[in-house]
């Protein structure tokens, strides 16, 4: 017959106290064993991978909040200039208007001194009535040429009003634009902070693996990429650029600069080929429009790559697979390989 034995039941009181107590000693005790037994010089762990992507994004969407900081700049220095250009013309018409009011004071001063009376009763006074003729013929021309005169200062009045109306309109053009400038400023200073705060977060070890970890580089320290047979410039102007571009390297990322001492993406670009006598918009999306579009497998040294789907990064192709752009803040201005991220457009000026 099967045995009917309850199973024994677990230990209470003092018993259960001192196994309990055992197994917390054994444990702690292999747990030291294991990290004594690790190697004293193991490579540093790399950094926490949601830490890195974060700050990765973070960097995306500063640089994306940069390109719009740097349209909403070029706006607001165009409308400044639409402004002025405004003011200017309200002033010489307001001008115009007092020098037209001027003279036909000097009408209507004339025409009263020649025919302050009825001209019947002046005719039948005159002791020369020839000579009444005379004048009031040229009373009827001053008449006349004071209509005309009072037709005109009535269309510059109608002329004034409008301008002024535009300028109006440009000044409340050019408030908003500087309002969407602050608001574009704040949002890439609160990226680049939560970013920096993750960073901070990171031990110094973690730290360097996230500055190289997928991020191969040359800076201004280890020198220019081997560019033997990295074929000729497309223009003269684009050898022009690429030697600009050269110079600035070592130079700091600074959002919304374009230079000399420091550049975002787009801005180094446009310093880059200003240098070479050639004006390119300041954003990478415009940047990227700018010319002729041509294959990746195509391009030559001088020709803007453009970044990302919304071609928020851009950089200039140098030769032999290489770039050379501003990556992102806290990075100098240095060479990367082209594919380093994906290529959205080249584009040739």
């Amino acid at each position: 017959m099967g045995s009917h034995r309850r199973p024994a039941a677990p230990p209470t009181g003092p018993d259960r106290c001192v196994r309990t107590a055992t197994i917390t000693v054994l444990s702690a005790a292999a747990t030291a064993a294991a990290l004594a037994a690790a190697p004293a010089g193991a490579a540093p762990q790399e950094p926490r991978s949601d830490t890195k992507a974060k700050v990765d994004r973070l960097y995306e969407q500063a640089e994306k909040a940069t390109e719009s900081y740097n349209k909403a700049d070029e706006l607001t220095d165009q409308l400044r200039t639409e402004v002025d250009r405004a003011k200017d013309k309200v002033a010489r018409g307001q001008e115009r208007i007092n020098t037209m009011r001027g003279a036909l004071g000097s009408l209507a001063g004339a025409q009263y001194r020649s025919g302050g009376i009825d001209p019947a009763l002046a005719l039948l006074l005159s002791s020369d009535p020839d000579r009444y003729l005379d004048r009031a013929t040229a009373l009827d021309r001053v008449s006349a040429r004071q209509s005309g005169e009072l037709t005109k200062l009535q269309r510059a009045q109608r002329a004034l009003t409008q301008e002024r109306a535009e300028a109006t309109l440009k000044l409340a053009e050019l408030e908003k634009s500087r309002k969407t400038v602050a608001r574009h400023k704040r949002t890439v200073e609160s990226k680049l902070a939560k970013a920096r705060q993750l960073l901070n977060s990171l031990t110094k070890k973690e730290r360097e693996g996230y500055e190289g970890s997928g991020r191969p580089s040359r800076s201004a320290r280890d020198g220019a990429p081997d560019l033997a047979g990295a074929g000729a410039p497309a223009s003269g102007r684009a050898a022009a650029a690429i030697a600009a571009a050269r110079s600035a390297v070592g130079k700091p990322y600074v959002w919304g600069a374009n230079g000399p001492a420091g550049f975002d993406c787009s801005g180094l670009t446009q310093w880059s080929y200003g240098k070479a006598g050639v004006g390119l918009p300041r954003t990478s999306q415009a940047q990227a429009g700018a010319g002729r579009r041509v294959p990746l497998g195509q391009a030559q040294p001088g020709d803007l790559v453009a970044y990302r789907g919304d071609a928020s990064h851009i950089g200039m192709y140098v030769g032999n697979g290489q770039v050379v752009h501003a990556p992102y803040p806290g990075a100098a201005v240095r060479y990367d390989p082209v594919g380093m991220m994906p290529v959205s457009s080249v584009t040739r000026v």
